[in-house]
């Protein structure tokens, strides 16, 4: 059995020192006050096999350091985190790799590192460079390697580790349609067998894979509930109280019409002084989609 037990925890960072900070908190300390950022404030909420659940708020409201918190990357300045099961945090994706070392060389180092004992490291290597689609270059440096082939690396290597709860955060969109095909399969897949998934994503195929969500704001907990009423009320909190609503399927595109656009001239200055045209002003016709 695989758990996630948070029970008001809270988790402040220190806020970075300047001189006009300095001044301000050695007049805090004095009056007894605290100048930290409160990340989560008396965060709890748990979660058990089979939940799948979307961390949803505002970019700085808490949703990655409750990521973090899970993962052991953080410790809470309060509370109690109590985890049962092995944790596949997709999160900061690549980190720890060495651009010097192989793709296999990093992957045996990372997968280790990732609580692998050698014999699962040897076994699950050849699954990892096949899922990667990486093939021969798998033994070039990294550091000929694009992000996206070490953004491939780096997912399927935690992916393989067979997890009992996965931690996502924006890496839906790692490479190009047919890997990130491959991740959301592989994911449907993990999810189908009962494992724990804590979300947050700005891409719409979060709602394919969570059925819960909880909204925090500030660091506080401003929601629980089903996935569709807790986005349906952080929209319509976000936008002023616009009550927003995705449509389902494709957004019609309407049909194309002409648009001119003109292209600004441009000149190249000589060291001489004098100037020539490098692109010359024009105007042409090209078919746009109008809603």
């Amino acid at each position: 059995m695989s758990r996630i037990f948070f029970s008001n925890v809270t988790k402040s960072y220190p806020r970075k020192p300047g001189q006009k900070w300095l001044r301000h908190h050695i007049g805090d300390i004095a009056r007894g006050e605290d100048r930290n950022f409160v990340a989560l404030r008396e965060v709890s909420f748990s979660l058990t096999d089979g939940q799948s659940v979307a961390l949803v708020g505002r970019n700085g409201a808490g949703k990655s350091t409750v990521l973090n918190l899970i993962a052991g990357l953080l410790t809470p300045d309060s509370g109690t985190i109590e985890i049962e099961g092995r944790v596949a945090p997709l999160l900061d994706l690549g980190a720890g790799f060495h651009g010097d070392l192989t793709g296999r060389e990093n992957l045996t180092i990372s997968s280790a590192l990732m609580g692998l004992s050698r014999s699962e490291v040897r076994n699950k290597t050849s699954g990892i460079i096949e899922f990667s689609g990486l093939g021969d270059f798998i033994d070039q440096p990294l550091r000929t390697y694009s992000s996206g082939m070490t953004l491939r690396l780096a997912f399927s290597i935690a992916i393989a580790i067979e997890p009992d709860i996965v931690l996502i955060d924006e890496v839906l969109g790692v490479g190009d349609a047919a890997f990130q095909a491959r991740c959301f399969e592989r994911i449907c897949d993990l999810k189908a067998r009962g494992k724990i998934f804590l979300c947050v994503s700005h891409s719409m195929a979060i709602d394919r894979l969570c059925e819960t969500a909880i909204w925090i704001e500030e660091g506080v907990v401003k929601k629980i509930g089903a996935f569709a009423h807790v986005v349906a009320a952080y929209a319509a909190d976000s936008s002023g109280g616009v009550d927003i609503r995705r449509e389902e399927g494709p957004v019609p595109v309407g049909s194309a019409e002409n648009v001119t656009l003109a292209l600004p001239s441009a000149a190249l200055r000589t060291p001489a002084g004098t100037t020539r045209p490098v692109h010359a002003t024009s105007a042409r016709s090209v078919p746009v989609a109008r809603p």
